[in-house]
């Protein structure tokens, strides 16, 4: 049996989900009004419905995410959203609170969300094995660790693939809530990691004054498709329920195509997950939509610095360096890729992320709206390019259509069309009419043919068209329009109505959770999510960060990013390059907020504390000495 193969695209609201679908997507997921992790992103129930009615015309599926964690008075208001989320023929929930888990549910279908720390096959298999049937996988597993858990079980594996990074390991971070109590857990976070800090060392040296220390560059993995579907992902995700229109699209697009040429070569093991195919207005390329630069980040495992220090902001595409400098304006390499009205972005003299607009391009000078000095050899990127967006923000820049076979046909008392689309559904139209033939020899076939293969703005394009008659009958191509059109506004209904939505009624089980005691990341915030974790063996349950939070003194990040290996400093990777090993512990100051980094190398991570937290430092040449003994 082939594997269907799917490309996830995020939708911010009703607009641009039905974009999306028209770019190409697979299946897309939103936010409802409640409980996403997205407080930015909310569509009410009667956006999700149409959504959902129009994904499901192209077989693309609908996910809702009840991604945050709920506390006691929510699960009722959440149970209930989920069951209208069941009437309007949802076809699954991205799910983070294993509360939702114990809830009496109808039988919809459920999957992990990233948020839930889907990390390694023993829990994976787990929540498969709990009834869940999809796992979105954390984004910083590599290749090897993604085909053990796919070794382990055969649930359905879904991946980032696209789209912003976050820099803590997803459900984890706690930085919103510790300096604002606003919990990123809860839908509302403040993006500390994208400020700038300074960094100190332990005798209070500054090691570096002013830079985004936490923020890292955007993931793109087009290129590891195949190496991604061959260890057992199903699912390509991109991230952005906040971005634009032309980042969805763009993005979206890019990937259809990519994934496309793949599926093409392997079409007798690998299928397309949803019907139709997409005409394009424009070439998709993901550098000229919003990215702070592309990291493959861990797929392919630890290799290159990833972070974006200069700045958080997009900042785009590579255009060239600047030759020289005019009174008012720059000649920069590549100059005729730019355009007026295009955003540019580069660092200025101090070092400092910066841009300007262009205002008019006038032989060959780039003439921007407010002249900055910049130095030559300076680094030109565009990160927004003004004729690009215009061209996708069309409407008619991404079409997608149905394939369909017409075959018009006489009868004893008129003519019949019979539509059959590319899935099999069939739908039938009747003409009753006296039958005379045409005044002109001339065929009226062809005449009839050129008025049915005119589907307009129907989601449908004519593959196959026949037309037979025994003689050359007379038929006014008013009549031919309007069957044609009520056969085909009939077939979206047939698609619409005959969709199947899998369906999975969640049975209560008892087998042992991976481990017995749950620290605070585990995100246990109420009553039935301690209830499911002690029915599977849990013996103890440490409350959720938000309930019991410590100020000052409390962990509020795990991340596999390493700012010593930025730094040039790791003595397990860099250990012959590193020259003198840096003071620890190192801090982090912004303002008045301080946190302090605790690298541990066994399982190379980094832990970031609030400033008065005490903590126990590891000899560092001890932990890589275990780690080379092992």
């Amino acid at each position: 049996m082939k594997r269907k193969i799917e490309i996830l695209a995020p939708a911010k609201n009703l607009y641009q989900g039905m974009a999306a679908v028209n770019a190409g997507a697979d299946a897309v997921y939103m936010g409802a009004h409640q409980f996403g992790a997205r407080s930015n992103a909310t569509n009410s129930v009667e956006d999700v419905a149409e959504m959902v009615k129009y994904a499901h015309l192209f077989k693309a599926k609908v996910f809702v995410v009840i991604n945050t964690i709920l506390y006691d008075n929510e699960l009722e208001a959440c149970r209930k959203l989920i069951y209208e989320l069941y009437d309007i023929g949802v076809d699954a929930l991205i799910i983070q609170d294993m509360a939702i888990m114990e809830m009496d549910l109808p039988p919809i279908v459920i999957h992990a969300s990233t948020q839930a720390n889907n990390r390694d096959a023993n829990h994976v298999k787990f929540l498969a094995d709990a009834g869940m049937k999809r796992v979105v996988l954390a984004r910083e597993l590599n290749l090897d660790q993604i085909q053990e858990i796919h070794k382990a079980t055969d649930v359905e594996l879904e991946f980032f693939v696209s789209g912003a990074l976050c820099v803590s390991f997803s459900g984890n971070c706690y930085m919103s809530v510790a300096n604002g109590e606003r919990s990123a857990n809860r839908g509302s976070c403040a993006q500390n990691c994208r400020l700038p800090y300074r960094l100190e060392d332990g005798t209070g040296k500054t090691l570096i004054e002013n830079s985004h220390l936490l923020s890292i560059k955007d993931l793109d993995l087009s290129d590891q498709l195949p190496n991604l579907i061959e260890a057992g992902i199903s699912s390509f995700k991109i991230e952005g329920r906040l971005k634009d229109i032309v980042y969805v699209k763009n993005n979206t697009s890019f990937l259809r195509k990519k994934l496309d040429s793949f599926l093409e070569e392997n079409s007798d093991r690998f299928e397309k997950a949803s019907s139709g195919r997409t005409f394009y207005n424009f070439e998709p390329e993901m550098d000229r939509s919003f990215n702070r630069g592309y990291t493959d980040y861990f797929l392919n495992k630890r290799k290159e610095k990833i972070g974006s220090w200069e700045s958080p902001k997009s900042k785009g595409q590579y255009i060239g360096k600047v030759l020289e400098i005019k009174a008012n304006g720059y000649i920069i390499e590549n100059y005729e890729k730019l355009n007026n009205g295009d955003g540019l972005y580069f660092q200025n003299e101090a070092g400092e992320a910066d841009g300007a607009q262009i205002n008019i391009i006038f032989n060959n000078i780039v003439i921007p709206n407010t002249f900055k000095p910049l130095a030559i050899g300076t680094e030109i990127y565009r990160n927004s390019d003004a004729e690009f967006n215009k061209m996708v923000e069309k409407e008619n820049s991404a079409v997608r259509k149905i394939g369909v076979k017409l075959e018009f046909t006489e009868t004893e008392t008129g003519f019949q069309l019979l539509a059959i689309d590319e899935d099999g559904h069939q739908s039938v139209g009747t003409i009753e009419v006296a039958k005379e033939l045409a005044k002109s020899q001339d065929s009226v076939i062809p005449n009839i043919k050129k008025n049915l293969a005119k589907t307009g703005n129907t989601p449908f394009i004519v593959d196959e068209l026949e037309v037979e008659f025994s003689e050359n009958w007379f038929l006014p191509i008013s009549k031919v329009n309007e069957i044609r059109r009520d056969v085909l506004e009939r077939l979206v209904d047939i698609r619409v109505n005959e969709y199947h939505r899998e369906e999975h009624k969640l049975e209560k089980t008892t087998h042992p959770y991976p481990v017995e005691k749950l620290d605070f990341m585990y995100n246990v915030s109420n009553k039935m999510a301690r209830t499911f974790y002690q029915r599977h063996g849990v013996t103890e349950i440490e409350k959720a960060f938000e309930l019991q939070w410590d100020p000052g003194k409390s962990r509020v990040m795990t991340t596999k990013y390493c700012v010593k290996y930025e730094l040039g400093k790791c003595a397990r990777y860099q250990r012959q390059t590193m020259g003198e090993k840096v003071v620890e512990p190192l801090t982090l100051k912004h303002g008045e907020v301080e946190y302090k980094l605790k690298f541990n190398c066994k399982p190379c991570e980094m832990e970031i504390w609030e400033k008065d937290a005490e903590l126990e430092y590891e000899d560092e040449d001890e932990q890589l000495g275990y780690i080379a003994k092992w």
